[in-house]
């Protein structure tokens, strides 16, 4: 019988790749090389580490805690207990100026989700300290004044915390171009949950009339974006309804609102598959509104322009934020997307007898249309009792593989990164090293390290991406890492038959060297 592929054949057989969902982050490199040629190079290396052997490597946890980390990984793993905090927010705010007062439309909404909160509501039973309460604010930019609004959250049927603040402003004293919310969470007990912030958001004086020009493209809205829409009679903020999605049907709620994805459509699109196009959306477009949160989408519609309560018909520019907007549905006998009280429905709209490229609307199919974003964190303290607040909680945004084979390292991008973070590729834990606030590098795990099955295996094996901060907080990620199987294997392979059994645990042990080598050389670079 041949010989077993040993771990360090890992260039050999398996190459690495990192994805996002479906997407591949970087296509990997593999060397095929005769097992005695990579020991010569390997040994080569193996001197570079002796001369760095009088400086101690860094990041090199306990034994024993690790064993004891990774079995708590393991269970969490097979039952996440994750608090997530999700904030919803417009990507442009319109400035107040004098003593007037333009709250923030859609008005920023948090959500609280997961069997977290749950978890820790069961640990401080008997504590009338575990209501969360929270404040939300702009940032302050280094003054300690910042106003802020409380919230209140309140539990939702589908067990959600949701809390919305409707007084948010920003003044003309205010000179900023652009700014972020911030959100501070606490247990009514005053136990600090953590601080975290929106993505940024930009400062416009009114919305603009004029033609838009791809000059100005911050303020255009690009396929596959996300959009809010609203209605507000006779401009008064009391009568504003957004469109919303609720039991399954579209509504018109003055309480919240729901972010919609904003599809080009086409008739070769599904209603679950739209193609990613350049460009932007303009008036006259055939579109789809699909909702974030349920996926439930509106039937094909024609987006029009809006002047003074009329559809123009022959206005083909860019869609810019704040414009108001109709939406006839295709194919019909100039039907419109309406509200009608709480209710959405279909108004017929009446044809203009002296101009033909206009139709007649009511208040209710008039929408304004603004850009959203989304922005979410997730955490868990099912390892430890945490005293410390999560924050800053680390987002991961993409992954950059360099290498492949016997030494592959990963680059991990984001924002809000921190010297106390490691990199754990499912329940095995990287050797890390931060760099800057948006970029940690670490040593991809040999696919060893997930099992002596390994080497019968010949399937991809997938991993979750996890960044696990020193005393045990767990924050999750939408990452995840695939080990591939080189079609270049040969199962019945005869590997190094003719040297010795102890060159196997020599050759092990000198690639693990030389990774660990290898790595910091390429930090200190």
């Amino acid at each position: 019988m041949a010989d077993a592929p040993h771990p360090h054949h890992f260039s050999e057989q398996f190459s690495s790749a990192a994805h996002r969902e479906t997407q591949s982050c970087c296509p990997s490199t593999s060397r095929h090389r005769h097992p005695f040629a990579r020991s010569q190079g390997s040994l080569v290396h193996e001197r570079s580490e002796l001369r760095l052997k009088s400086r101690p490597l860094q990041n090199q946890s306990n034994p024993y805690q690790t064993n004891l980390l990774r079995d708590g990984v393991r269970r969490y793993l097979q039952l996440p207990a994750d608090q997530t905090v999700l904030i919803l927010h417009a990507k442009v705010a319109q400035k107040s100026y004098g003593n007037e007062k333009r709250f923030f439309c859609p008005p920023p909404c948090v959500y609280l989700s997961g069997p977290g909160w749950k978890l820790k509501q069961e640990q401080m039973k008997g504590d009338a300290g575990f209501q969360v309460c929270g404040y939300m604010g702009l940032d302050s930019m280094g003054s300690s004044l910042m106003e802020t609004q409380k919230l209140n959250f309140e539990e939702q049927p589908d067990a959600k915390g949701f809390g919305c603040a409707k007084a948010l402003y920003i003044s003309d004293a205010d000179k900023r171009k652009h700014f972020r919310l911030v959100l501070k969470l606490f247990f009514s007990n005053g136990q600090e949950i953590g601080t975290f912030h929106s993505k940024l958001i930009k400062v416009i004086s009114k919305p603009s009339q004029k033609k838009q020009s791809l000059k100005n493209t911050d303020l255009c809205i690009s396929p596959g974006s996300k959009v809010s829409l609203f209605n507000r009679l006779r401009s008064q903020t009391v009568s504003t309804r957004y469109l919303s999605v609720e039991g399954g049907a579209f509504i018109a709620s003055a309480r919240q609102w729901a972010a919609f994805t904003l599809h080009l459509a086409n008739e070769h699109s599904t209603q679950s598959e739209f193609p990613l196009r350049e460009g932007y959306i303009r008036y006259g477009s055939v579109v789809q509104l699909v909702c974030t949160a349920t996926g439930i989408t509106l039937p094909p519609l024609i987006i029009r322009k809006v002047m003074k309560q009329y559809a123009m018909l022959d206005v083909d520019e860019p869609i810019s934020q704040l414009h108001k907007c109709a939406f006839q549905f295709q194919g019909s006998d100039r039907m419109y997307l309406c509200l009608s009280t709480e209710k959405v429905i279909q108004f017929q709209a009446s044809p203009c007898p002296k101009e033909a490229n206009r139709e007649l609307l009511n208040d209710g199919s008039c929408w304004t249309i603004i850009g959203t974003e989304t922005v979410e964190y997730t955490f868990s303290e099912s390892l430890a009792c945490i005293c410390e607040p999560v924050s800053p909680v680390p987002l991961i945004t993409a992954l950059q593989l360099t290498g492949g084979g016997d030494v592959a390292m990963l680059e991990v991008q984001g924002e809000y990164f921190h010297a106390h973070l490691k990199v754990w590729f499912g329940d095995v834990e990287a050797e890390t090293m931060y760099r800057s606030p948006r970029s940690l590098m670490c040593v991809v795990p040999d696919v060893s390290a997930f099992g002596s099955d390994w080497r019968w295996l010949r399937y991809p094996i997938t991993v979750p991406l996890l960044l696990i901060r020193d005393d045990g907080l767990i924050y999750s990620s939408s990452f995840t890492f695939t080990y591939t199987p080189e079609q270049s294997f040969i199962p019945g392979q005869q590997v190094l038959s003719d040297a010795p059994q102890d060159s196997d645990r020599l050759l092990d042990s000198i690639h693990q060297e030389f990774t660990r080598t290898n790595f910091h050389l390429f930090m200190q670079s």
